[in-house]
């Protein structure tokens, strides 16, 4: 026990002459949500002044009682100070009062008419700190509400965070030849976008990417159900344009016409060295032939899903070839703007990914990143996700930066 309360000592010890050595008293004159004001005594030392300098003037005002001029000094000070530091300075104007005019008056007043007076500007200079102190007291107890409200919703963004992350793809799909390296990044704590990569088979993949319509914890919760939606159909066996259709319809049923979904379904077959996709109203996703290093745009052929009833589709199929790289992305990306409202566009965008394209897929997802944040100031308005597809058919390998 005895070298627990030394080892007290000792920590309590630095704490103190810390205390001492900044300047902070361990009895603080101010209240505790200004007791940040440096130096903490200048609030008490101005509002000793004008207590003097309204004695002073009451002091040569013989003639007149301007006990109530006190007031103003008060009610400065009821609103840095203490209460009891408050409370015990309108002691100190009544005895001013008392001293410097009751003596000087050039005419007698009763004793009791004095103590009357006194007593009367004693209980009016109380209630008037009295007041403004419950008032202080409201609003403080009204700022520690709004901070606990604001703090329990951050907890409650922050476990919606981390609901959400559940959904995105925890490892990589073990599919000979392919290459995949993801990111999603929310602008808000929670977003509406999402991405996936799941197998199909032994040699096929899916991937999926999708952008939720707004922002925020509405689009979030639209894009959990996606999520689920899109992992639900995957386990039965449909083509993708079954799929939309499944989901469309779903997605339709609980949303409204200002609650949309992009959505852009791919199949990879590994084996086939082939590509199968269908894009509902998303960003074209980019795909960079090794070979003659031109870019193809998988554009959009139907419009986002949760729109309307019946979604028509058509899947849209590709060759692949060894070193081909496929970029899919949401919006976040091409929109990302700098500070003359210049956005980062498909240009850039496909620029950074052909001089990127020899690099492994999390290098290049990185490249890309890196170049729209440094592009808007790493200020992105939007939801940021980035999906890379790198085609190794035969093994061969990837450069690293």
């Amino acid at each position: 026990m005895s070298d627990l309360v030394q080892h007290v000592v000792r920590q309590s010890k630095p704490a103190e002459l810390r205390s001492l050595r900044e300047g902070i008293p361990l009895l603080s004159l101010l209240r505790r949500d200004v007791a940040s004001v440096r130096p903490s005594w200048l609030p008490f030392v101005l509002v000793l002044a004008a207590i003097a300098g309204v004695a002073y003037v009451d002091h040569l005002v013989v003639s007149l009682s301007l006990v109530y001029l006190y007031t103003l000094p008060l009610t400065v000070g009821a609103t840095f100070l203490r209460k009891e530091i408050s409370y015990g300075l309108i002691l100190t104007c009544i005895l001013f009062h008392y001293f410097f005019h009751s003596f000087d008056s050039p005419r007698q007043i009763h004793l009791g008419l004095r103590i009357f007076h006194d007593l009367s500007a004693l209980l009016c200079l109380t209630f008037v700190v009295y007041v403004i102190q419950r008032y202080i007291q409201r609003q403080e107890s009204l700022i520690k509400t709004v901070q606990r409200q604001r703090d329990d919703l951050l907890k409650d963004v922050e476990l919606a965070a981390q609901v959400q992350r559940l959904f995105l793809p925890s490892g990589r799909p073990a599919i000979a030849g392919l290459e995949l390296a993801g990111m999603m990044l929310p602008a808000h704590g929670v977003g509406g976008d999402y991405y996936d990569y799941f197998p199909i088979n032994a040699h096929t993949t899916q991937i999926v990417i999708a952008d939720v319509a707004g922002k925020g914890v509405p689009a979030a919760l639209l894009m959990s159900a996606t999520a689920a939606a899109m992992r639900l159909e995957a386990n039965h066996d449909r083509n993708m344009l079954e799929q939309v259709e499944q989901l469309n319809t779903g997605i339709h049923s609980v949303s409204d016409s200002d609650r949309y979904v992009t959505l852009l379904v791919a199949e990879i077959d590994a084996q086939k060295r082939t590509l199968r996709y269908v894009n509902c109203g998303h960003n074209p996703a980019l795909l960079f032939r090794a070979k003659t290093g031109a870019l193809t745009l998988m554009n959009s052929s139907c419009p986002p899903i949760g729109l309307s009833p019946e979604e028509i589709c058509e899947q849209t199929a590709e060759d692949l070839m060894t070193g081909d790289v496929l970029v899919f992305y949401t919006d976040g990306v091409t929109e990302a703007e700098n500070r003359v409202d210049e956005e980062f566009g498909m240009e850039r965008l496909s620029a950074t990914v052909c001089s990127g394209s020899s690099l492994s897929a999390e290098d290049l997802m990185t490249n890309i990143y890196n170049a729209a944040a440094d592009f808007c100031g790493d200020d992105f308005n939007d939801d940021v996700t980035i999906l890379v597809v790198k085609c190794n058919f035969d093994g061969s390998p990837t450069v690293s930066s």
